[in-house]
């Protein structure tokens, strides 16, 4: 897989995959325009969109209703590294959702590439050409 990046202008920064284009921004009180979510708000959003995926599809899967369906992320990082130091994901399920699927649902969102991906952080290789 191969992103193209390129810098629009300010602090903005977009990020094309050949189909897609996602555009960043810094906000106001870093120096940015505020006109996109920043690089880290989407990389949280994709450890919560990712395992809203796997919600998803188990309940698709079963034919289970997915009206209700919700997932709450919230996250803590580190005051003096900014690192991230607790990710904490919420999963309101429908109402009349079968007890038996509960234990199993988890066990679905636990299977994000994602959070599979931070768990074992590939090898970063950087390079100026």
């Amino acid at each position: 897989m191969k992103i193209k990046t390129t810098f629009p202008g300010g602090l903005k920064v977009s990020a094309s995959d050949g189909e897609f284009t996602i555009n960043t921004d810094q906000p106001k009180d870093s120096g940015g325009d505020g006109s996109a979510p920043s690089p880290f708000i989407l990389f949280l959003s994709s450890i919560a969109t990712c395992a809203g995926y796997f919600a998803l599809a188990f309940c698709k899967q079963r034919e289970l209703s997915t009206e209700g369906l919700e997932l709450n992320a919230t996250f803590e990082r580190n005051p003096d590294t900014h690192k991230l130091d607790k990710a904490k994901l919420i999963l309101t399920l429908p109402e009349g959702f079968p007890e038996k699927y509960h234990k199993p649902i988890l066990r679905a969102m636990d299977q994000c590439s994602v959070k599979k991906t931070v768990l074992d952080p590939p090898e970063f290789d950087i390079q100026v050409v």
